[in-house]
């Protein structure tokens, strides 16, 4: 069984301590409807975050 992650969204915002947990807070209420939340540091720049939101 192949478990297909499509990218439909991805921004680039202002790094904060609390960005995790709107993440967390969209991964747990958002899962049902097949959508995941990710967040990383920009490679670049690490003042920066880089959110992505995938469809599971």
């Amino acid at each position: 069984m192949e478990s297909k992650i499509e990218v439909l969204s991805t921004v680039t915002v202002e790094n904060s301590s609390d960005l995790y947990k709107i993440v967390d807070t969209l991964n747990r209420t958002l899962k049902r409807e097949n959508l995941m939340f990710g967040l990383a540091l920009d490679q670049e720049n690490k003042e920066k975050a880089v959110f992505t939101i995938y469809r599971t």
